[in-house]
């Protein structure tokens, strides 16, 4: 039976937005809960909420003097000290509130006390006793984080579907939140195809190279938000190949390397028309990675599994899952949809390329501070591994251009 009708070799920006579609379309899955340091990294299945103000008081952000701004329009004006405030200290040794004339010392976090509505530098006064002198004047709210400021209780601080980062952790902390739940980690399996392929740690014959898309893969699904299930390499021989997708399409994804580019697609394309695979693109313009393949299939349980067939050239394979691969993983890991931005940096040597293709080049960003610059890295093509782990990002040339001069800002894709 022949594969249901793709929608063949897409652009760049078509591809993407096919796989995006598709991403947006997928429904919740499992949840479990975890501690709070286990959830770092992890997708949030349910908000964080503020459990109270936050701040639940007038915080005082620099070291110094509480005081009342009006009191402080002409300097230097002298003020009466009547007491000190600590971070955290105990409400009965904060003053009831602050009168004309008064002062009271705070150190940085410390509540701010009634009749307060400022606070002075330590840097812009100078104590003598009970007495403080003030040689800046300050305005109404200066150095003073009100309360609520940042978020009212009840108000989401960390949303469902957020990535759990360190500052998503810290937030979820200081609600009080030890456990959190999260997203299960989607199992991607990983299926490596070609006679020409061996595990890695055999001797490859003379025409022969180790497995290292596996393991490629394996690491940027852990970073994805995935559960990698290596399925080990596939011979070009259809019976034992259809036998090898039909396991994998008991993942929540399947990607499989190799076999997608004119030759041995033939025999992945038989197969998979036995299997009733639906196509959504068969290429995208792009270089490295212009034959790989989206699509679904249905399981042995009538369950439909997304694949890709990602290119088995190393380079290639490793680009490719990072445009199509990442953004379908994401949405199964609980992800919200999260669109593809690059950022800019001034190129430091010429490039010419051909036009037609948007191309993915490994590139070195390297400088310090403001001054940093971007060089493609010298490599052999899309089987250079070197290259590309000589590489922090990809250069992103779009189609329509043949010369970057030296000093142009360019599009890069961080690795």
């Amino acid at each position: 039976m022949p594969v249901a009708q793709s929608s063949g070799v897409l652009s760049f920006e078509e591809a993407h937005r096919a796989v995006e579609e598709h991403a947006a379309s997928l429904s919740a899955r499992e949840t479990e809960t975890v501690d709070l340091l286990s959830a770092a990294g992890r997708v949030l299945a349910g908000p964080v909420l503020a459990d109270r103000d936050l701040p639940p008081f007038p915080r005082a952000t620099r070291d110094g003097y509480a005081v009342r701004s009006q009191d402080v329009t002409r300097t230097p004006a002298t003020l009466e000290v009547i007491g000190e405030i600590k971070a955290g200290e105990t409400p009965d040794k904060i003053p009831a509130c602050l009168g004309p004339g008064q002062a009271a010392a705070i150190m940085t976090g410390a509540p701010v006390p009634n009749g307060a509505d400022a606070v002075v530098m330590v840097e812009y006064t100078s104590q003598k006793g009970s007495r403080v002198e003030i040689a800046r004047a300050v305005s109404a709210g200066e150095n003073v984080v009100p309360c609520a400021a940042e978020a009212r209780s009840g108000a989401v601080l960390v949303e469902k579907g957020e990535r759990l980062t360190d500052a998503a952790i810290a937030l979820a902390a200081s609600v009080g939140r030890s456990k959190l739940q999260v997203f299960k980690r989607p199992r991607v399996a990983v299926l490596t195809t070609g006679d020409e392929i061996v595990p890695v740690d055999a001797s490859p014959g003379p025409t022969q190279i180790r497995n290292s898309n596996s393991y490629s893969l394996s690491v940027q699904i852990r970073q994805a938000g995935g559960e990698p299930v290596l399925m080990g390499i596939a011979p070009d021989e259809p019976t034992q190949l259809r036998a090898m997708i039909e396991e994998g399409l008991k993942a929540d994804l399947l990607l499989m390397t190799g076999g997608v580019s004119m030759g041995r697609y033939d025999l992945v394309e038989q197969v998979l028309a036995e299997l009733k695979a639906e196509f959504f693109f068969t290429g995208s313009k792009i270089q490295p990675g212009r034959p790989v393949v989206f699509g679904r299939c249905a399981a042995s349980n009538k369950t439909q599994t997304y694949i890709f067939g990602l290119p088995g050239n190393p380079v290639s394979t490793m680009v490719t899952f990072e445009l199509f691969a990442r953004p379908m993983l994401e949405a199964l890991a609980g992800m919200s949809p999260r669109k593809l931005r690059f950022v800019y940096a001034k190129l430091k040597s010429e490039i010419c390329t051909k036009p037609g293709l948007k191309r993915f080049l490994p590139a070195t960003l390297s400088g310090e501070f403001e001054n940093s610059q971007v060089e493609l890295v010298p490599w052999q093509g899309s089987g250079d591994i070197a290259a590309t782990a000589r590489a922090n990002c990809y250069i992103v040339i779009p189609p329509d251009r043949e010369v970057f001069k030296s000093g142009e800002f360019v599009p890069i894709l961080m690795r």
